[in-house]
């Protein structure tokens, strides 16, 4: 009798170019369902019906491999966050320099 593999999970870059566990054929990184999981507490079948895209099987897959590779998805987690961090805080010194230039230009038409 053969073997039967059924792939939920593939890694692709994320934005940043840094690989990263998704669910096969979406765009749902493993870290996402893992976060549903373990910080806001939602079941396997919770998620499932969170993303009805995809199916239950595909949810149990993720958090298996977190799982096997905790530890490695904990660090992704945390080097995507501080990225988040950082370009939110690139994001408000470019609003805050344009809001300055905005004041500015009205002072001067005034």
């Amino acid at each position: 009798m053969q073997p039967v593999v059924i792939t939920h999970i593939e890694l692709r870059p994320n934005l940043d170019g840094q690989p990263r566990a998704y669910v096969t054929g979406t765009r749902l990184r493993v870290q996402e369902i893992v976060s549903d999981h373990e910080r806001h507490g939602l079941s396997p079948e919770e998620i499932a019906r969170e993303y009805p895209h995809i199916t239950l099987a595909q949810v149990h897959s993720a958090l298996a491999y977190y799982y096997d590779h905790r530890d490695e998805i904990r660090t992704q987690m945390k080097a995507d966050e501080e990225y988040a961090r950082r370009a939110e805080v690139k994001q408000n010194r470019g609003d805050a320099a344009s809001a300055g230039r905005d004041a500015h230009d009205d002072s001067i038409s005034s």
